[in-house]
């Protein structure tokens, strides 16, 4: 299954269970305690990390699916990008971006 599949699977699930559809600001809210749960899951070394970045992942494509936006097409650009730019450490060690996008 592939990103925008999976979008629009979520979706569908979201709208067939009467799930949130239109409050954005409550989707980032939501997303955010997932991050928190996923954190936890990795931090105990539970189980249950795998399916907890899952549903992180859900939330995300839910945001961008109230915004009509194609996450798929948005990742690929992204990583794109990601790839073209360079980056030379700092004294300190820290990776500085040396490249314009």
């Amino acid at each position: 299954m592939d990103i925008r599949e999976s979008q629009k699977l979520a979706w569908a699930n979201k709208v067939a269970k009467g799930f949130n559809t239109t409050d954005i600001p409550l989707e980032f809210g939501l997303l955010t305690a997932e991050v928190g749960e996923a954190f936890t899951a990795w931090r105990k070394g539970l189980p249950d990390f795998g399916e907890e970045l899952a549903d992180v992942f859900l939330y995300l494509a839910a945001v961008a699916e109230m915004n009509n936006i194609d996450l798929a097409t948005e990742v690929e650009q992204k990583i794109h990008k990601n790839h073209e730019r360079v980056y030379q450490r700092n004294h300190n060690g820290v990776p500085i971006r040396v490249s314009s996008d």
